[in-house]
């Protein structure tokens, strides 16, 4: 395992051109498997997810090609075995997408209960339901997914929360089955209109209606497709982010204002700077940030993986903010690690935000209250998850003295060369072996 070492504080300054999401990769090749034909991605982050995802797919029968940097060409002519290794489902929670592509392959598929980011509970249980509903047989055994179908069928389907991997999943599976398919409050993130759009140049049709509500008409079978992987907004924030606690100047290129509309409001309301670009966008410091009240929600609201940077770039901020998070239950895993830094941040169990939190009266201390401005210190810190990790390396930039992040692959799950980009736009970061 590798660890950073850091030594601040530095003034981020310069350019960086923000890859394909992370969070329309993993589903876009799994989209592929529904086909025998060929199927090529551009834009394509250079992640551990992708790799990972990857791994599960040679492990099935996929083969793939890297012609260029960035482009992807992959192909599953016919699918090996129906159960995905357990050492690669174990590694990470996409595993559960190749439920659809070995159902309609091969009539069954076994799937490892997963692992991932801990930051709350992952509801798998809605995907299952959704297949029973769909028509297959679904049973649980020993923390493993077994689900057999000679067929699918279309289903109407309300989810009982808006969650992204389950509305995805379902539309994976609904695409080649029998008949009509309504997903009632589903999730409705940019990267579940990137996946809709290439499912289309696939041969799907997909309607989004103006209540949440997906409706998929069932076709024969789907074709090899070309596709652009929109630019990740997460990875465009946290680089924002960056840009406004280390006092910098950072273009982000590729960022999309439309991807991002929430985040730049609140950004605005805090006082924080950026300019539109017609190929990005600009964040700079200018005067001093004012502390706010937020609250995380699903999108078009202000997302939960924009959170922990936004809370590191509060600590300095005037006065008192409070963070109200409504998506994970335990988000703020990351912040002991910032108090040892310097932040003034408590957490509680209350819910300081609107009415209605469906984790009220449940103990999970969701809700956080950060004081600033303050002085952040060098420490040694352990990276707990993917965005938690990336708050810290910033918290570290703006530090004065020296870091150390072990646990760090978590950041290199969904942030491409970090180490590199922050030593491009000035930071002092050394990548070493830990200890």
């Amino acid at each position: 395992m590798d660890k950073f070492i850091v030594n601040g504080p530095t003034s981020l300054q310069g350019e960086v051109t923000v890859p394909g999401a992370k969070n329309s990769i993993s589903k876009l090749i799994a989209a592929s498997m529904l086909t025998g034909d060929t199927c090529t991605f551009s834009n394509v982050p250079s992640i551990a997810d992708t790799a990972d995802t990857l791994d599960i797919c040679r492990a099935l029968g996929t083969r793939f090609e890297t012609p260029e940097p960035r482009q992807l060409t992959v192909r599953t002519e016919s699918i090996r075995h129906s159960e995905v290794p357990a050492d690669m489902a174990l590694k990470n929670r996409l595993s559960v997408m190749m439920l659809a592509p070995l159902l309609h392959r091969t009539g069954e598929a076994a799937i490892h209960a997963a692992g991932g980011d801990r930051i709350g509970i992952r509801p798998v249980d809605f995907h299952l339901e959704a297949y029973r509903q769909m028509g297959a047989d679904v049973q649980v055994v020993d923390d493993v997914y077994h689900v057999r179908s000679d067929g699918l069928r279309g289903a109407e389907i309300t989810l009982p929360y808006p969650s992204v991997s389950a509305t995805e999943n379902i539309l994976l599976a609904a695409i080649l089955a029998e008949g009509r398919t309504y997903i009632r409050n589903a999730a409705i993130e940019p990267e579940i209109i990137d996946l809709a759009l290439f499912l289309q140049k696939m041969g799907a049709i997909i309607d989004q209606q103006v209540d949440r509500t997906y409706v998929v008409e069932g076709v024969k079978h789907l074709e090899g497709a070309t596709h652009q992987i929109i630019p990740d907004r997460f990875v465009s924030a946290s680089l924002g982010a960056a840009a406004l606690l280390t006092h910098g100047d950072v273009f982000v290129k590729h960022a999309r204002q439309r991807d991002m509309l929430t985040f730049l409001n609140t950004t605005r309301r805090i006082g924080g700077s950026f300019e539109i670009e017609s190929d990005g966008i600009r964040f700079f410091s200018q005067g001093r940030l004012k502390s706010i009240a937020l609250e995380t929600s699903v999108h078009p609201g202000f997302m939960t993986d924009w959170q922990p940077p936004f809370v590191v770039l509060l600590t300095q901020a005037d006065g008192m903010s409070v963070i109200h998070e409504t998506v994970f239950e335990n988000r703020f895993g990351y912040v002991a690690q910032l108090r040892t830094m310097g932040a003034d941040i408590e957490v509680y169990d209350a819910c300081l935000g609107g009415a209605g939190c469906r984790f009220a009266a449940r103990g999970h201390k969701h809700s956080a209250v950060v004081r600033g401005p303050t002085l952040l210190k060098g420490a040694q810190v352990t990276v707990p998850d993917l965005r938690a990790g990336f708050t810290q390396l910033i918290a570290a930039t703006a530090a004065k003295g020296e870091s150390v992040l072990t646990g760090i692959e978590h950041i290199d799950r969904g942030y491409e060369h970090i180490d590199d980009t922050f030593r491009q736009l000035g930071a002092s970061i050394v990548r070493q072996k830990a200890d």
